[in-house]
């Protein structure tokens, strides 16, 4: 990753959509992400699927998560299809970033299905030619969700964080981000350019 530190004032005044879908295994490395992405001066848009936003699991209550991500953001999570609409036509965002991003909404993106805040935030977000990043979390990407991860590295304007096995005797078809390049990444895509290595 020689030659891609940034000025952590690089992304002041511009507007990043930090969006998380149900990969809940990984939230609170997630935040550590947000939090670190909070430092460089950008507004950040929070945005969660449904599952996401509702959800309680054996990794925390749904109230807790709204309320870690809204403490980072400092802003209203956008959490329904009527208010993730606006953000194409009103150009809301300078970027966005999924993160983490779950083998169905990879699915979802490659197949062009829009049907929670997350996947119609990418859909409308992408119409004006701006930056998405992916920061993937799922048990099948070197299986199943292999061939959507691999249509989206084709399309214009998606850029992934790097990822890893995250446990390759127990789960070999399992893939995580590393999350603590999110920031690092999205540098990189708002200059067109996707960091590498992909797979570490």
């Amino acid at each position: 990753m020689k030659g891609e530190a940034r000025n952590v004032n690089e992304l002041m005044n511009m507007r990043v959509g930090c969006a998380m879908t149900g990969s809940f295994c990984t939230f609170r490395a997630v935040f550590e992400a947000w939090r670190a992405l909070a430092t460089t001066g950008a507004e950040l848009v929070p945005i969660m699927s449904f599952n996401a936003y509702d959800l309680d699991t054996r990794f925390g209550t749904g109230e807790f998560f709204r309320g870690e991500l809204r403490k980072i953001a400092q802003n209203e999570i956008i959490h329904t299809i009527p208010d993730a609409e606006p953000i194409g036509p009103k150009k809301l965002l300078d970027a966005l970033v999924i993160c983490p991003c779950t083998g169905n909404t990879i699915a979802k993106l490659a197949a062009g299905v829009a049907d929670t805040p997350v996947t119609l935030a990418a859909k409308s977000h992408l119409r004006n030619q701006r930056p998405v990043v992916i920061a993937v979390s799922t048990n099948d990407a070197l299986a199943a969700a292999a061939a959507n991860i691999g249509a989206l590295k084709n399309r214009k304007n998606i850029f992934f964080v790097p990822y890893r096995q995250d446990d390759p005797q127990e789960k070999p078809n399992s893939v995580v981000a590393e999350f603590s390049l999110t920031a690092r990444t999205l540098h990189a895509a708002l200059e067109g350019r996707q960091i590498q290595p992909v797979m570490l």
